[in-house]
């Protein structure tokens, strides 16, 4: 049986942190699927399908990774491509609260797939699409944060 994951997230754009998780959880499983999740408590800079462009673009090396988007409840999602595993990364201890509290809602709802976390590389601990975004705005230099294709488009958005 293959290992099959779900890295879900917004990436409204994905970062070097983002990237780093999925190339890490890619090693780990068979395939990888980074779901674009539509949050409807945050208001994207990126359309859904601008997101997955440049997923795709950044992940293009990594045959086991496929860029897909959702709007409903994870486990679904997971279901529907027969994950076995869900995929989280981790900043800090803010993030584990959170994120317990969603993995306990997740297995009560399919306590057949497992949640990973992946504790983020040291350098990206800070790291947040938001305050790429908000770096961006300003003109700040964020070449160390995300991919140069993810700059352009940032670059594009802020009429640069």
């Amino acid at each position: 049986m293959a290992s099959i994951a779900v890295c879900p997230g917004s990436f409204d754009p994905i970062t070097y942190g983002h990237l780093d998780i999925i190339r890490r959880g890619a090693k780990v499983f068979d395939m990888v699927y980074v779901s674009v999740m539509n949050n409807s408590s945050k208001n994207p800079l990126f359309t859904v399908e601008e997101r997955m462009g440049l997923i795709k673009e950044v992940t293009k090396d990594l045959p086991n990774v496929k860029v897909d988007e959702h709007s409903g409840l994870l486990v679904e999602y997971a279901k529907s491509v027969n994950a076995n595993a869900i995929i989280r990364g981790l900043r800090a201890v803010s993030d584990f609260e959170y994120e317990m509290q969603i993995t306990s809602m997740n297995r009560v709802l399919n306590d057949e797939i497992e949640t990973f976390f992946i504790m983020t590389n040291s350098q990206y601990s800070f790291l947040s699409s938001s305050i790429v975004k908000e770096v961006s705005k300003y003109n700040g230099n964020i070449s160390e944060l995300v991919p140069p294709v993810v700059k352009n488009a940032l670059d594009k958005k802020f009429n640069r």
